[in-house]
């Protein structure tokens, strides 16, 4: 599966589930370390797991696992890895203590909305 599907799939689980201040950087230029970032903020431990949850299952149903979950249990910064694709869901205020998009700020951000009607993801 192409990394902009995943990337798809991964986005529209998150807003399905109601994830907030969704933010895609585009590290394609920049590192081998991903093609994109995808980060989300969740109002609390059960929502981050949540979230997570359904962008799992929602990839493991079109054949794709994650490299690694890391955070799940604790769920402040749950990161699943699909290799090209990593998944960062913060609660509010770990996700401005690490504030990744100041570190990744090099990176070209892609717009959601864009995204998202590029063509339509089940």
């Amino acid at each position: 599966m192409e990394s902009l599907e995943k990337l798809k799939i991964a986005l529209k689980k998150a807003l399905d589930k109601k994830a907030e201040e969704p933010i895609v950087l585009d590290l394609r230029e920049l590192t081998s370390l991903a093609d994109f970032f995808l980060i989300l903020t969740a109002n609390s431990d059960v929502h981050a797991r949540t979230i997570a949850d359904e962008i799992k299952k929602e990839l493991k149903e079109r054949g794709v696992n994650p490299i690694n979950v890391e955070g799940y249990d604790n769920a402040n910064w749950i990161l699943l890895d699909y290799g090209d694709v990593v998944v960062h869901i913060f609660k509010p205020e770990i996700r401005e203590l690490y504030n990744l998009e100041s570190l990744w700020m090099d990176a070209p951000r892609i717009n959601v909305e864009e995204l998202l009607s590029e063509e339509t993801v089940q």
